[in-house]
């Protein structure tokens, strides 16, 4: 693997352990507000993301390159609402899709097939993060993140629960 690739791959992990952390101060936050529902879904959104940090970690690490850790930048602690947690969070998504976009484009141009073919997991992950928080932020667009509806949403967002990537592709 060369410098470039290695180094795109190192922030990337950086990137999937800000994500947790922003995801796990969103947790706290929806917390304090008694909705418990919405802080599991975080909390679980955040297991996700450190999952994802480690599932680049094993592979930098398995290709016999070496794993820089960096600081994590501190996450935003208060939000307005419950709708605009939910419109950073899809907000965030999207940018994480792009930095998986510009790693596989890094990777076709280094001619880095296997990183190339690593990559295409989280593409499809991608996909489907984003889809998830718009679907929550559309629902609670719906009901304008207030009301009755909202305690609906809540509860069942406490069913959320975090699977292993390895059970997760068994799948």
């Amino acid at each position: 693997m060369n410098k470039r690739m290695e180094d795109a791959l190192n922030e990337q992990v950086n990137a999937e352990m800000f994500s947790s952390y922003l995801y796990l101060s969103m947790s706290a936050y929806f917390a304090d507000m008694n909705l418990n529902g919405f802080a599991n879904w975080m909390r679980v959104q955040a297991q996700e993301e450190l999952a994802h940090a480690m599932k680049f970690f094993d592979y930098i690490n398995e290709r016999s390159v070496r794993i820089e850790l960096k600081a994590i930048e501190q996450p935003r602690k208060e939000w307005g609402s419950v709708i605009e947690a939910m419109e950073e969070t899809y907000k965030h998504e999207q940018l994480i899709t792009s930095l998986i976009n510009n790693l596989v484009n890094v990777a076709i141009e280094e001619k880095d097939h296997a990183t190339n073919n690593f990559l295409q997991w989280f593409v499809s992950e991608q996909v489907e993060e984003e889809a998830h928080a718009n679907e929550l932020l559309s629902e609670l667009k719906m009901i304008d993140g207030k009301g009755p509806a909202l305690f609906m949403i809540d509860r069942e967002l406490k069913n959320r629960v975090f699977v292993p990537l390895d059970q997760a592709a068994a799948k």
